[in-house]
């Protein structure tokens, strides 16, 4: 199916100005479609003015549709008669006299040319299905004669009003409740939906014949908290987009300012609820919250631990002792630096690169006085905390034995690369220092270290390997299953 911007840059000869204007029109249209309660099309012209190519359509969400298929792609040629043709070359509104038979359902089609200038830009096609027309109400009144102010609009350039988008998954829609506002401010109309809304926000008299900035002004007069927008200036003119936050609930308000006939003709006040919507991410603020509290408190804890392994380390006389109490503060303290970085973030994934770095500058900094350098090299990206958690075990331990083993304390340097591909993450330890001895066999060794690297290795759904190279370097790798 041809898209919008397709169709309007390789079929017209539209200046961009006009172009960009009729794409904020269909990001805008959903308005006057529900207002009209009728199916739109929009038909631009071709650099042949006697050929007009549908551009885009939108159906109504309040009324029965006439269009059953999607039209965009499809042309009108030479024909003289059609409505869409007779709007471009007249510039006046051309409609059907009685009802027309589509699909045998009678319909109402009007053509209204879209001028800029002195010239017509586009033709706005209405279809109406009149078999399942709607009984004839307040509603129905106000939404059309809003409608034919807008369609009004429409064709002499003016609405779209500014250049702001409105996203109909945001912004209120017709059909979650409008207020009809007269020229002096006074509401003369307020929707089913909407009288809901301001119910609500706490509105417990009839709207209307009040002044809507004094409705506002005394609900918000209630808060205790400072108003965000200035009223007057807001609900006096220009279109605008507000929130109102009452105790009891919250709404979105959009104003679209009206004129017909180049005079003012009021206001158009939609609104939607957001309570549910507000509560739910208060909600999700006071979840994530309590979840980054919850990694600083333990990071804290951790931290705590790793302070008195240090305390103990240093009150023992056994080399063997202290050098364990050492390994394991360690331990602590690579699943800290984990728990320190999720406690400042919102997600529950971690940018592993940070984490990475810190420990192995901790390493580093443990082995030989800094003197054995651990470089990274690649990226190990984004990780669940869980799999970052056991991850950071697990390089500590490489680098630490890699630096120890490989080089006896003496310099050197540890490259670890990790890479990401089909799913899996591998991640590379190597270090150019002494061989493996000839006999070593990663099953039967009695390493603390190198069996809880296997433990959790395994625990994570990965392999793990330790053997040499033909060049001589000792390369542990580790190959786990990721996410995302």
């Amino acid at each position: 199916m041809p898209q919008l911007e397709d169709i309007v840059e390789q079929r017209t000869v539209l200046s961009e100005k006009d172009k960009r204007w009729l794409y904020h029109l269909v990001d805008e249209w959903a308005l006057l479609a529900d207002l009209c309660f009728a199916d739109l099309i929009l038909w631009v012209p071709d650099a042949d003015d006697n050929i007009f190519w549908a551009c885009a359509q939108v159906r109504p969400s309040n009324a029965a549709t006439v269009l059953k298929d999607d039209v965009a792609g499809e042309n009108i040629s030479y024909d003289p008669e059609s409505l869409v043709t007779v709007a471009y070359l007249t510039h006046e509104e051309a409609s059907t006299s009685d009802n027309d038979i589509t699909a045998g359902i009678p319909i109402d089609i009007n053509a209204v040319p879209i001028l800029s200038g002195d010239k017509c830009i586009a033709v706005l096609e209405f279809h109406t299905n009149q078999m399942v027309a709607r009984l004839s109400g307040s509603l129905e009144e106000n939404y059309l004669e809003a409608g034919r102010i807008l369609v009004w609009m429409v064709m002499h350039h003016k609405y779209p009003i500014d250049d702001v988008r409105h996203l109909s998954w945001i912004s209120p829609q017709v059909g979650d409740g409008i207020v009809r506002i007269m020229t002096d401010g006074m509401v003369s109309y307020v929707s089913p939906n909407a009288l809901s809304t301001f119910r609500h926000l706490g509105v417990r008299y009839d709207m209307f014949g009040h002044q809507i900035e004094n409705v506002v002004r005394n609900l918000l007069r209630q808060q205790r908290n400072p108003v965000p927008f200035p009223i007057s200036s807001t609900f006096r003119g220009g279109s605008h987009e507000v929130e109102l936050v009452t105790e009891s609930a919250s709404a979105a308000i959009r104003l679209v300012p009206l004129q017909y006939e180049d005079e003012p003709a009021g206001t158009l006040l939609l609104c939607r609820d957001t309570t549910e919507i507000r509560n739910r991410e208060r909600q999700l603020v006071t979840k994530d919250a309590t979840i980054r509290e919850m990694h600083h408190r333990v990071k804290n804890h951790l931290q705590q631990v790793a302070a008195l392994l240090r305390l103990q380390a240093r009150r023992i006389d056994s080399p063997e002792a202290k050098q364990a109490l050492d390994d394991a503060m360690k331990r602590v303290s690579a699943i800290s630096i984990v728990h320190s970085i999720l406690s400042q973030t919102y997600s529950e994934t971690v940018a592993f690169d940070e984490v990475a770095d810190r420990l192995f500058k901790m390493v580093s900094d443990a082995v030989a006085g800094g003197k054995v350098r651990i470089e990274r090299v690649g990226s190990f990206g984004e990780l669940d905390a869980e799999v970052a958690t056991h991850l950071s075990m697990v390089i500590t331990e490489l680098a630490q034995n890699a630096a120890e083993h490989g080089f006896d304390f003496k310099s050197g340097t540890v490259t670890v690369t990790p890479t990401r591909k089909q799913g899996q993450l591998c991640v590379e330890v190597r270090n150019t220092g002494h061989p493996l001895p000839a006999d070593f066999d990663l099953g039967s060794t009695e390493s603390l270290g190198l069996s809880i690297v296997k433990t959790l290795v395994q625990d994570m759904g990965g392999d793990f390997s330790l053997l040499p190279e033909a060049d001589g370097m000792t390369v542990a790798r580790v190959t786990i299953p990721i996410s995302g």
